[in-house]
């Protein structure tokens, strides 16, 4: 297994050549896309040219860039001026952003090569990447199963190997849940942790950029160059980054952690429940203490997010109207046929299933009863993890209800498709950081995920036990065939 720390170093040392480690990402892309259409665009040029930049600099020069020749992938929801951004929809199907995101400047100051830009459900909406008006993404463990979404082309990128990290963003569990289902790390860090700047709106008060990568320590490496104040946004915090990748190696002996029942109810399917229980005993034997804690509030979740998020979504996607950017429709005798027109053409079922949603939601007479509800009770949810964390260092849980599912299985029952963030969507709710690292395999050989949430800010410390938990286990060194 080649890490994205073992690249960096290799091209930093002078031992290999950056173009040469664009050249392989492009030809795995080359030879596996086809089949898992994890890309909607591959940057070919662009990255190639990023490569030959990094070669051609100084010795000294190269060694400062911690992520030197590192091939990544970036999902379709964040902006590259170099590329199309669209988001996998059809109301933006030509859209080539004027400017790219805080994260992909910062990515390419670090020295990684931007490969490629991943599939996703349509505008981040979704638990399948099934949602996409480009293609279905598939999961390398099993073909004819999902692997999980929105970022669910990011996912399958690192998981089969074509790039050895990629970003994702997750608004309430958009990046735990595809790393779940394909058995790679993926964070999402504390709300404001990360820069917004240049990623597509869904939920503007729940999504977050993350990491995926097949190590805790690729995902903590990732981190140190994407995290940090960004006056672009003004919901990014300026508190000062920790160095990720120090403190990985600290004993987690005496920290607390702490098992809510509520996370582990109906619905919980045996294999995964088995190989949970079994990554929290071994937390037991690295010398962590499990404490039972209370989150009563829990089972309103669901509901909560599902009103807050569509409520968002309908106010973000307005902007969608056929007149400045994006798809218009040729058949309006009018402006206001121009409008729905173009809205009807342009957006999936899942997308107006959501606007309608919220714009409902929001509107006279029951906004109050709904919207303002839902608000109210995100503040006690959000009480019931500081209360929680009063106690505890970290909470463990299952990240989803079971392993990846077949594809098709589930388009037809929206419910059951939402409840497969059952347990990711609280962390957005509150803001906080949560993860997911790999845990074991159920008996159909599916990856399961360990799900780690903590304080705000207390990213450092998520990855410390996840890297303490992962270099004492070997679930991450098995790969799809």
């Amino acid at each position: 297994m080649t890490t994205a720390r073992d690249i960096s170093k290799s091209v930093r040392d002078g031992n290999a050549t950056a173009v040469d480690t664009a050249k392989s990402a492009l030809n795995a892309i080359a030879e596996q896309d086809e089949e898992l259409g994890a890309f909607v665009c591959v940057c070919e040029e662009h990255a190639l040219a990023q490569a030959e930049r990094i070669d051609a600099m100084a010795a000294d020069e190269r060694k400062k860039l911690s992520l030197a020749g590192v091939p990544i992938a970036l999902k379709d929801n964040i902006c590259t001026e170099f590329a199309p951004t669209t988001c996998a929809s059809k109301i933006l199907d030509t859209f080539k952003p004027p400017y790219s995101a805080h994260v992909t400047e910062k990515l390419v100051d670090a020295g990684a090569i931007i490969v490629g830009k991943t599939n996703l459900d349509e505008f981040a909406m979704g638990s399948s990447t099934e949602n996409s008006a480009k293609c279905i993404t598939r999961n390398p463990w099993d073909r004819d199963r999902v692997p999980g979404g929105s970022s669910g082309g990011s996912a399958v990128s690192v998981a089969s190997g074509m790039t050895p990290i990629a970003l994702g963003s997750d608004t309430g569990g958009s990046i735990r849940q595809p790393a779940s289902l394909t058995g790679v790390v993926g964070l999402k860090p504390t709300y404001g942790r990360v820069s917004r700047y240049g990623l597509v709106a869904f939920g503007s008060s729940l999504d977050q950029i993350g990491p995926f990568a097949r190590t805790v320590e690729d995902a903590a490496l990732l981190l140190n160059v994407i995290a940090g104040a960004d006056s672009r946004d003004s919901t990014c915090v300026s508190a000062d980054v920790d160095d990720y990748v120090a403190s990985l190696s600290e004993p987690i002996t005496g920290k607390k952690i702490g098992i809510a029942r509520e996370y582990f109810g109906e619905g919980l399917a045996d294999g995964t429940r088995k190989q949970v229980e079994a990554a929290l005993d071994k937390l037991r034997e690295l010398g962590a203490e499990t404490v039972e804690i209370k989150l009563p509030l829990t089972k309103y979740g669901i509901a909560c997010y599902y009103l807050i998020a569509t409520a968002e979504a309908s106010s973000n996607l307005a902007r969608y109207d056929g007149v400045h950017y994006g798809h218009r429709s040729q058949d309006a005798g009018d402006i206001v046929e121009m409008y729905s027109a173009s809205r009807e053409e342009g957006f999936g079922p899942e997308v107006k299933r959501r606007i309608m949603l919220g714009t409902y939601a929001l509107s006279s007479g029951y906004y109050d009863a709904y919207y303002l509800r839902a608000m109210k009770v995100r503040t006690l949810l959000r009480r019931d993890l500081e209360n929680a964390f009063a106690k505890v260092d970290v909470i463990c849980s299952p990240v989803t209800p079971d392993t990846a599912f077949k594809i098709g299985e589930k388009s037809s029952d929206p419910l059951a498709m939402y409840l497969a963030d059952v347990y990711t969507i609280t962390a957005n709710l509150a803001g906080i950081p949560a993860m997911s690292v790999p845990c074991g395999f159920d008996g159909a050989g599916l990856p399961v995920g360990l799900q780690l949430m903590g304080p705000a800010f207390s990213e450092a410390m998520l990855l410390n036990v996840a890297h303490q938990y992962q270099i004492y286990t070997n679930h991450h060194e098995r790969v799809p065939s």
